[in-house]
């Protein structure tokens, strides 16, 4: 599959745009697992116009390449400006949000508040398409509600604006996470014989079988994870080997050395305050200590440790309990 004239391979595996996730350390890991491509977190286009250093900071992209920049925002003009201010930070190509179910986003008309307005969207596309110098591809869903599973018909009318790529979360933005997402409608927009662009399928990815049925059933060119990743980066490495049909030789304790990692440059980049609130995110959802015996009072204390200390002391502790009781 290629992106313009970036080569991402036969069938890959690409990490999903996340707020507050999809930090660059976090990449690097996602892409030394194995994922073929990283988006960074969700970059507003106003606040990147008004050179907010909160948004500002999210362009830093260091080594953890391919990586396309996304932004998202309801008005041309500002999205056109924030394309070409990404684009000085040398992305890969740059991504257009018209996804995020999010009411603070979609309820501004916003991210996938664009599925009720069209016209706006494809103006927006055009303009930032014509604007830079960089592929432009798009991420969105299947239509506003399930009334309005508009996708097939706004896929082509995409591709005519001149995106490079589009992603696809099966999803309508009324079922925000809910539900179980529509590969077949996705499946729809990948046959669509007038379509030629690359698609990026995405929903509900979590293993190697399911990625293997998505791409042998819906005929996608690659695969989109996002939440199947949080506190837990090795699923590339899962989902690729499989794909692949080679043994995935991860240990518990790589998987703990990999959280351990997490922690340390989470608190590195953000220093131990910030740092420690950040990265409960991660702790919070990964797979890696589930199961564990009578684990409630530990997950407890590590949720709530505030020292970097703290936290390691309770890290070493499950690692002793999780290695010995399995």
């Amino acid at each position: 599959m290629k992106i313009g004239n970036i080569d991402l391979g036969e069938r890959p595996v690409v990490l999903a745009p996340m707020e507050d996730v999809t930090d660059a350390p976090f990449r690097q890991l996602c892409r030394e697992m194995g994922a073929a491509l990283a988006y960074t977190e969700f970059v507003s286009a106003d606040a990147l116009v008004r050179n907010i250093e909160a948004t500002t900071r999210k362009l830093k992209l260091d080594d953890d390449r391919p990586t396309a920049i996304q932004l998202y925002g309801r008005e041309t003009a500002p999205m056109v400006e924030a394309a070409l201010t990404a684009q000085e930070a040398c992305p890969d190509f740059i991504d257009l949000n018209f996804g995020c179910p999010v009411k603070k986003v979609a309820g501004k008309g916003a991210g996938a508040g664009m599925l009720r307005n069209i016209p706006k969207m494809l103006e927006i596309t055009r303009a930032v398409v014509d604007a830079v110098h960089l592929p432009v591809t798009v991420k969105t869903r299947l239509g506003w509600d399930h009334e309005s599973k508009i996708i097939v018909e706004l896929a082509e009318q995409l591709q005519d604006c001149g995106i490079a790529a589009l992603t696809v979360h099966g999803r309508t933005r009324s079922q925000i996470y809910t539900g179980t997402a529509d590969w077949e409608m996705i499946a729809r927009v990948k046959a669509n014989p007038r379509l030629t662009i690359p698609v990026i399928g995405n929903g509900d990815i979590c293993t190697g079988e399911q990625a293997a049925l998505a791409f042998k059933n819906s005929g996608v060119d690659g695969i989109m994870v996002g939440r199947a990743s949080i506190g837990a980066p090795w699923v590339f490495r899962e989902i690729t080997s499989w794909l692949n049909g080679s043994p995935c030789n991860l240990t518990t304790e790589d998987k703990m050395g990999i959280i351990r990692r997490l922690v340390h440059e989470s608190i590195e980049r953000l220093g131990e305050v910030r740092g420690i609130l950040h990265i409960r995110r991660h702790l919070a959802a990964t797979p890696l200590f589930k199961g564990i015996p009578d684990f409630r009072a530990t997950r407890i204390a590590m949720l709530r440790a505030d020292t970097p200390d703290e936290l390691y002391h309770i890290l070493d502790i499950i690692a002793e309990k999780y290695l010995t009781t399995h």
